[in-house]
């Protein structure tokens, strides 16, 4: 008997399951959103990359090209300097409105007018080396600072070395 009203429960559950629910004459409201929404932030503006002909932009090109180092009284362009002016000049020649100056520089070593005047040969024969590879003369300016810049300020044959150099700066326009 027991097993009857159980299978008898049983099947008039499913049949009940079964018949087909007739929807709500009226629907409810839509649920409310109780989250308010947040403002969206502005954003952060991007950091620009550097203006190509830049002396950031150069610098960045360059990775450490834009500087060339001479020996002691010399101002001759050796094979590692032409490798970094070819550079230097592929970036003049890529960038038509970037125009440059190139710093001569000295060490400590020599008279102050020494030092100028070597810095001043230094600066042209990079100059000169530019042009050589299809640079405009026009887009290009010397100067020298002699001993007055130096990048290391120790008095030994290290810092000496670092001082005796070319370097080519972006003008800014």
């Amino acid at each position: 008997m027991n097993r009857l009203i159980i299978a008898v429960t049983l099947s008039s559950a499913l049949a009940l399951g079964a018949c087909k629910k007739e929807p709500p004459t009226v629907t409810p409201d839509a649920p409310q959103d109780t989250v308010r929404a947040t403002p969206t932030p502005t954003p952060t503006p991007m950091a620009t990359a550097p203006q190509p002909g830049s002396q950031s932009h150069f610098a960045g090109a360059m990775a450490g090209a834009d500087t060339i180092y001479f020996d002691t009284d010399r101002y001759n362009i050796d094979s590692e300097d032409q490798t970094a002016l070819r550079r230097q000049a592929q970036y003049l020649l890529q960038y038509t409105d970037a125009r440059a100056t190139v710093e001569g520089h000295a060490d400590e070593r020599g008279t102050r007018d020494y030092n100028l005047a070597l810095g001043e040969r230094r600066a042209n024969a990079s100059k000169n080396y530019l042009v050589s590879l299809g640079v405009p003369e026009s887009r290009l300016r010397t100067v020298s600072y002699g001993e007055e810049r130096p990048v290391a300020m120790a008095s030994n044959e290290q810092a000496w070395a670092r001082n005796r150099r070319a370097v080519t700066v972006m003008i800014e326009r």
